[in-house]
């Protein structure tokens, strides 16, 4: 049975879509195996081992408090992989019904949504969350919770888009002239036709909410110590920065690669989910 170009257009995967799953999977599984198994503790200093070069013992080295760099790395992805479930969470979670509720609701409605979104917009992610840490201080939840906020915005905005070209389908035209309920509409046609935008507008999240969790903990407002973290391992090896530059090299890598991922991924999802994409080229 042929299902058209469209069809065959949406499940056609690409090479972003596969090489952004590749990373993503490598980063979740090793999150996982830290739960079961590191080289080291973490956490646990060998002031005879400070500073020691890759080896069979070290794979990674350590650092200067003589600290498996590798089981650090292991450990930090969980930091990461959670700040950014729970950063993304909370904005999915606040912004996919105001995205809708703008989108259904009266134009005054509407209105006052995206107003309220442009001031958010104001404050950046970083300056939202240096304001919550001078507040209530630097930890886990306080970052999670203020890239979660500062991410709204761009939720809203999305799903607010889609809910408005849903709105006038010729099936929710008639879902309305049979007297269904707005809630009913909203549940049962808009949200799951919006469904692959949040997909993709959350893997984007994913990616800056993993950023901004590093650059949180290198400023010393984010995940706090001896919780391991990329951010703080790449602000610990500053003063060693020319005389053990691999202590900067690895937890940046590490950074950059998650980054990378969940772009990719969050690129290759909007391609395979979408086939006009791929009917445009």
């Amino acid at each position: 049975m042929d299902l058209g170009p469209g069809a065959r257009a949406r499940g056609r995967v690409n090479a972003s879509l596969l090489v952004g799953g590749a990373i993503v999977a490598v980063i979740v599984l090793v999150a996982l195996v830290s739960f079961v198994w590191t080289p080291y503790d973490p956490t646990r200093v060998y002031a005879e081992a400070r500073l020691q070069a890759p080896s069979g013992q070290h794979w990674l080295g350590t650092d200067k408090l003589g600290r498996d760099v590798l089981s650090q790395i292991m450990v930090g992805s969980r930091t990461t992989l959670y700040v950014g479930i729970v950063a993304v969470g909370v904005a999915a979670l606040v912004g996919v019904p105001l995205g809708i509720l703008a989108g259904m609701g009266p134009r005054w409605v509407g209105e006052l949504v995206m107003r309220a979104n442009d001031l958010l917009l104001a404050f950046p992610a970083l300056l939202l969350a240096i304001m919550f840490a001078a507040v209530y201080g630097g930890s886990t939840l306080v970052a999670m919770i203020a890239i979660g906020i500062a991410s709204i915005p761009g939720f809203a905005r999305l799903v607010r888009s889609g809910t408005l070209q849903v709105r006038q389908t010729e099936y929710v035209l008639a879902a309305r002239a049979a007297g269904r309920r707005p809630l009913g509409i909203a549940l049962r046609h808009v949200l799951p036709n919006v469904a692959g935008l949040v997909i993709v507008q959350a893997s984007v999240g994913f990616a800056i909410a993993v950023l901004a969790e590093a650059a949180l903990s290198f400023l010393g407002f984010g995940t706090p110590p001896p919780t391991p973290s990329w951010g703080r391992m790449l602000q610990e090896s500053q003063e060693l920065l020319w005389d053990a530059p691999r202590l900067a090299f690895v937890p940046g890598v590490a950074i950059a690669l998650a980054v990378l991922g969940f772009n990719l991924l969050g690129d290759g999802l909007r391609d395979y989910l979408d086939p006009r994409l791929e009917d445009r080229r």
